[in-house]
């Protein structure tokens, strides 16, 4: 009797949890050495909002339980463990407009934004 050995299919690599663009790392790379020294931003989701959920940006001092390490482009950020299934493959910007500066997200994930852009859906 001859049996026949199937293998198994390559798995599909993941994309990364979260990358930085250059502007973002920049950023954090000067807040890390400013006033922000021996802190990391910590980016969650809660539940809140016309949309349903809003990105969260925390200073922590150390990374919680579970939390996912996450390092780019020499800068490294921290990832509630209960967000990365909302954050699998997002990039995090850090954009400067006339009137205005801030991080951005710009997530695969997206299904939908409210008229204000607090908030999404996934």
């Amino acid at each position: 009797m001859s049996t026949t050995v199937t293998p198994a299919k390559p798995r599909r690599a993941l994309p990364p949890l979260m990358a930085l663009t250059d502007a973002a790392a920049e950023r954090l790379g000067r807040l890390y050495n400013g006033g922000k020294a021996g802190m990391k931003l910590r980016i969650s989701v809660s539940t809140k909002g016309c949309s349903g959920m809003s990105y969260v940006m925390d200073w922590v001092d150390a990374p919680a339980a579970g939390d996912e390490v996450v390092t780019d482009k020499g800068v490294t950020v921290l990832v509630d463990r209960k967000a990365t299934l909302f954050l699998i493959g997002t990039t995090m910007d850090y954009e400067v407009k006339t009137l205005s500066s801030g991080f951005t997200f710009i997530n695969p994930n997206e299904k939908g934004r409210c008229g204000c852009g607090e908030s999404f859906h996934v």
